[in-house]
């Protein structure tokens, strides 16, 4: 009988998310900044003011923070997404290919219940890297992820790590909806990243080659993080809010005050850190995968049962 295919370890996908994101955070720092910053500073004037004033090495506080949620959030959506496929798979039979309805569905319903797993180190990472943007009176100073879990359920209660879950899980659906979710080995691909290979093979005198990919990546890339910015800000500022305030207070002050734009604050550290982070977590995961596979083959076999 021919050997079973092995299943990739749930814990992979959070390990190579969190590996990448050291490589990325200051974007993801950076647009946390931008977001609670009610100005209309870019994103080079952003990360400048910030590196002069606080050291270039500042650029990657918070990275406790990050790290964390990307064990937390990443492992479950990889972990989520890969047990719904197989039982979908399953109920279907081992012969039946899933289809591109089932994938996006399997993707919305991890990305979403990931949102939900990750709010509350959501909330550490928002605080901590848009700190430095505030007043010095109404900073938090967490020194790391795990202090500032204990200090919000200590002085704020639990309730406050369920801040900006609605915008957050909405978030999550749409960018896992339209941004790579499978592994390396699976054949599925997002049906944005789909759809724009294939409008440009069709429309244009390309072939299917690396230029095409790119080029459908940066097109499912771009509106990946133009549909999700607003959810993102909303998110961004409820969670790093001293007091609570609901999602429709957080509109009515944001368009009084800045106008209906604010809502796409953040967007370029965004846009620009989505593809670095899905190719190095993605690489990342390969190497784990090949580093897992090789112990699994240096162990010694399991005896057999009767």
């Amino acid at each position: 009988m021919a050997a079973q295919k092995k299943k990739q370890p749930f814990w992979v996908g959070g390990a190579a998310a969190s590996m990448a994101v050291c490589f990325t955070h200051p974007l993801d720092q950076t647009k946390y900044r931008m977001q609670v910053l009610q100005t209309r500073t870019t994103m080079l004037s952003t990360l400048y003011k910030f590196a002069v004033r606080d050291g270039f090495t500042s650029l990657w506080s918070g990275l406790s923070a990050s790290i964390l949620r990307q064990s937390t959030y990443s492992t479950a959506r990889f972990g989520l997404y890969n047990f719904l496929s197989r039982q979908l798979q399953q109920s279907r039979g081992s012969k039946s290919s899933t289809t591109l309805g089932s994938t996006i569905v399997c993707a919305g319903v991890a990305g979403g219940l990931a949102g939900m797993v990750g709010n509350p180190t959501e909330v550490v990472l928002v605080r901590m890297c848009a700190d430095a943007a505030k007043p010095a009176g109404e900073r938090f100073g967490y020194p790391d992820a795990a202090t500032g879990l204990y200090r919000i359920w200590k002085d704020e209660g639990l309730k406050v790590f369920g801040r900006g879950l609605s915008a957050n899980v909405v978030r999550s659906v749409l960018m896992k909806d339209v941004s790579q979710i499978a592994p390396p080995t699976d054949i599925h691909v997002p049906h944005r990243y789909a759809a724009a290979k294939r409008a440009l093979l069709s429309r244009t005198a390309l072939k299917d080659d690396i230029r095409t990919h790119a080029l459908a990546s940066l097109f499912a890339g771009t509106v990946a993080t133009t549909a999700c910015a607003p959810a993102d800000v909303l998110k961004s500022r409820i969670q790093s809010a001293a007091k609570g305030s609901s999602v429709i207070q957080v509109i009515r002050e944001g368009m009084r005050s800045e106008g209906p734009l604010f809502l796409m604050k953040g967007w370029t550290p965004a846009w620009l850190r989505l593809t670095p982070h899905t190719v190095l977590t993605f690489v990342f995961m390969e190497k784990l995968q090949e580093v897992v596979m090789g112990l699994s083959a240096s162990s010694p076999p399991a005896r057999a049962t009767v």
